[in-house]
């Protein structure tokens, strides 16, 4: 049967007008949420105020200030940079997931799963306990960078030593190194002598976004843009990928070689992303699937529609972080697991079934 004029489907079936529509929800959920991500906390700052004082420091002065200069620090300098940040680490964790579940060919692969998470944090805590300053500030965002991809290379190459990868090898490969990483980790604060400085980043590789600055947000937001603007550039060859390694070398993929560069350029964004939130688990693992369902599996369109579904759900799981329990603050890679430990249970199951139904037929 034949689509009406004008009517373009994706590879998958699913029309373009699917995407589009997609992508407008989404951002239109991601404007609501910063609007209220920036309204919500101890102190309540109605929606209007909080566009009237955004809009008043970008230089838009449609109307007389009606607030107080109280109110102008809260949404301006303490919950600004932490909804940005929300945004961009939500992102870039939901892309570098779907990419990472491409490479290795994993519907369960993302940073955290593998340990890469693990292995970002460990650098990050090398530089803080022992007081490395060789890269002046981008020091720790550096040491984060060759933790995640040493892991990221010793993960892969362990699953892979046996032959096929496999779900499960392919997860308990990154269970072992994440166990091992954070047993390292947790020794080096456990002996560090700066107490109070070892308190304070024991809380942080349990992830969140406070105490962040406007100074510290380029760096992430920089690496957010690097890598959603590569992995659309190459988002085709992730599609070849998923038909198998065979197939992409016969349609002329360097498999090796574009998987190593793709390596790389997952590590960084992980590794800055962790220098900057702390190890965030299960957001690469859950929006890739979810966006899926809407949109269809080319990259090139789930690559931003998960970008801005991991945005939205990060801003929002810190509005919680730091209202359930109010005036305590759950960090917010608790509230994360919460949500990602079901799913991945879920996805295992499913997988589960899908192998025994093959084996049957």
């Amino acid at each position: 049967m034949s689509r009406a004029p004008g009517r373009r489907a994706s590879r998958d079936g699913r029309p373009a007008a699917a995407f589009t529509g997609t992508l407008a929800v989404l951002g239109v959920l991601l404007l609501v949420s910063m609007t209220a991500g920036l309204a919500i906390g101890s102190v309540h700052v109605p929606p209007d105020q909080v566009w009237g004082i955004v809009t008043h420091a970008l230089g838009a002065d449609w109307s007389e200030p009606t607030w107080s200069r109280a109110r102008e620090i809260i949404v301006l300098d303490v919950r600004a940079p932490r909804v940005l940040l929300g945004a961009v680490a939500g992102a870039g964790l939901a892309v570098v997931g779907t990419a990472m579940q491409a490479l290795v060919r994993n519907p369960l692969a993302e940073p955290y799963l593998l340990g890469v998470s693990s292995g970002a944090s460990l650098g990050a805590v090398v530089v803080i306990v022992f007081g490395v300053n060789l890269f002046g500030p981008l020091s720790l965002s550096v040491a984060a960078f060759a933790g995640a991809l040493l892991t990221l290379l010793l993960v892969y190459t362990t699953a892979r030593s046996g032959g096929r990868i496999t779900s499960v090898r392919l997860v308990l490969s990154g269970v072992a190194f994440a166990s091992v990483l954070t047993a390292v980790m947790d020794v080096l604060l456990l002996t560090s002598d700066r107490g109070n400085e070892a308190r304070a980043v024991l809380a942080w590789t349990l992830g969140g976004l406070g105490g962040v600055q406007w100074g510290t947000l380029w760096l992430p937001g920089a690496a957010l843009l690097l890598g959603v603007g590569v992995l659309l550039v190459q988002a085709r060859s992730l599609n070849l990928l998923l038909a198998g390694e065979e197939a992409a070398t016969t349609m002329g993929l360097d498999v090796a070689r574009f998987r190593a560069r793709m390596f790389v350029l997952l590590s960084l964004v992980t590794g800055v992303l962790v220098a900057a939130a702390g190890p965030i688990g299960f957001v690469g693992l859950m929006l890739p699937h979810i966006v899926r369902l809407f949109v269809g599996g080319d990259h090139r369109r789930v690559l931003p529609a998960a970008a801005l579904g991991g945005a939205v759900f990060l801003v929002w799981a810190d509005i919680a972080a730091r209202t359930v329990a109010a005036p305590m603050e759950i960090p917010v890679g608790v509230l994360t697991a919460l949500c990602g430990g079901p799913f991945f249970l879920w996805l295992m199951r499913r997988d589960a079934r899908r192998s025994t139904d093959r084996g049957v037929g």
